[in-house]
């Protein structure tokens, strides 16, 4: 059960409302996920659902990366409903199904490519340190591009972001959905 209670239209400032029709609006198509306790912060539903959309559908890296990067965050943070939600994408995208299932029991995967080698290696190092290396930096502006290694930053941000606040509101996954992954 959420700690905080889903909005009904009929409770939405007009802020909150137009927030609203625009994420149904978007390319996500519904309200899943951290959607509903940020509604409740208009000032920052509206910048955060617009970054998540560039992170999501318009970043500099393939999807297949970027799908990558999210399951590295989410087992990183154990949310749960993003790791429900993302999993299949990265799968989707063109990530083994061995290598998702790896991530999800907290071994190194074997992966396919050094673009996606890189990708693990960077965020896992970006979030168990803080910081990322000179060496591994370099790797991955030689790999990704400055622009790249921008938007694969900002992608670890915000997916950080959605993480934290799903685990903080205990947003849940839906109906009849098990945990997927184990603290």
């Amino acid at each position: 059960m959420p700690r905080i209670p889903e909005l009904r239209p009929d409770q939405m400032s007009s802020a909150q409302q137009r927030i609203h029709d625009e994420i149904l609006a978007g390319p996500r198509g519904s309200l899943q996920g951290p959607f509903h306790a940020w509604l409740y912060s208009p000032g920052l539903a509206d910048p955060a659902q617009k970054l998540g959309e560039f992170c999501r559908f318009s970043s500099a890296l393939p999807k297949r990366l970027s799908e990558l990067a999210i399951l590295v965050i989410a087992r990183h943070w154990c949310a749960q409903f993003e790791w429900y939600a993302h999993a299949p994408m990265a799968i989707s995208a063109g990530i083994s199904a061995a290598a998702v299932k790896a991530i999800r029991f907290k071994e190194k995967p074997n992966l396919d490519a050094d673009d996606e080698r890189l990708v693990y290696g960077f965020v896992s190092e970006l979030l168990e340190s803080r910081t990322v290396s000179q060496s591994t930096y370099d790797q991955a502006e030689a790999t990704l591009g400055r622009h790249g290694v921008v938007d694969l930053v900002g992608i670890v941000g915000y997916y950080c972001l959605v993480s934290i606040t799903l685990n903080v509101f205990d947003m849940p996954l839906p109906k009849g959905e098990s945990p997927p992954l184990s603290p």
